[in-house]
């Protein structure tokens, strides 16, 4: 496993899955079910060529071998404007093979910003990974997710209150690739 999909792999066991940010991980999780890509890829069309890929793989794949694809971007899209207009080329390719409704995009990267917030802001936290990451979700498992928890319209409340409670030494240690250079960034 390279260096770049460990640090993955510990942000998603140690901050979404640790701090619970995202419900709906620790099942798949526990399972084996969730796939953690790290590609070479230096230019747009060739991450856009190994997107398809990980997106057909699971197509051809079931939810029970295998249910989500992070795809981690180490080579490319460190600045984070270049990165959200890369989502757009994303878009596109899910209109180009008709995957719309069938997957979505979630997107993190280290240096998240949400609209409306400045970027020294916490609630960017939820979204704040060790590398550009890319992740395909089954639209049909999300929606059998949201079905089942109790409240899905508060978590992104819950997620904000939690990362404003962390205190510095706890967000050093959940995001230590905030507080030091990475190769890339």
């Amino acid at each position: 496993m390279s260096r770049e999909t460990e640090a993955v792999k510990q942000w998603l066991q140690d901050v979404v899955i640790g701090l619970n940010l995202c419900p709906f991980a620790a099942w798949p999780w526990n399972k084996g079910l969730i796939r953690i890509e790290s590609t070479e890829a230096e230019s747009e069309s060739d991450l856009l060529v190994k997107l398809h890929d990980e997106c057909r793989l699971l197509e051809n794949s079931s939810a029970d071998e295998l249910e989500t694809t992070l795809l981690v971007t180490p080579k490319m899209l460190a600045d984070f404007y270049d990165y959200n207009q890369f989502l757009d080329s994303v878009d596109q390719l899910l209109v180009e093979y008709q995957w719309e409704g069938i997957f979505q995009i979630a997107s993190f990267h280290p240096d998240y910003c949400f609209g409306g917030t400045q970027p020294e802001d916490a609630e960017n936290l939820t979204n704040r990974s060790p590398y550009p990451v890319l992740h395909i979700i089954r639209e049909e498992s999300l929606e059998k997710a949201v079905e089942q928890h109790p409240d899905p319209d508060g978590i992104p409340d819950r997620n904000i209150e939690a990362m404003n409670k962390l205190d510095d030494t706890e967000k050093q240690k959940l995001f230590p690739y905030l507080f030091t250079a990475q190769p890339g960034r």
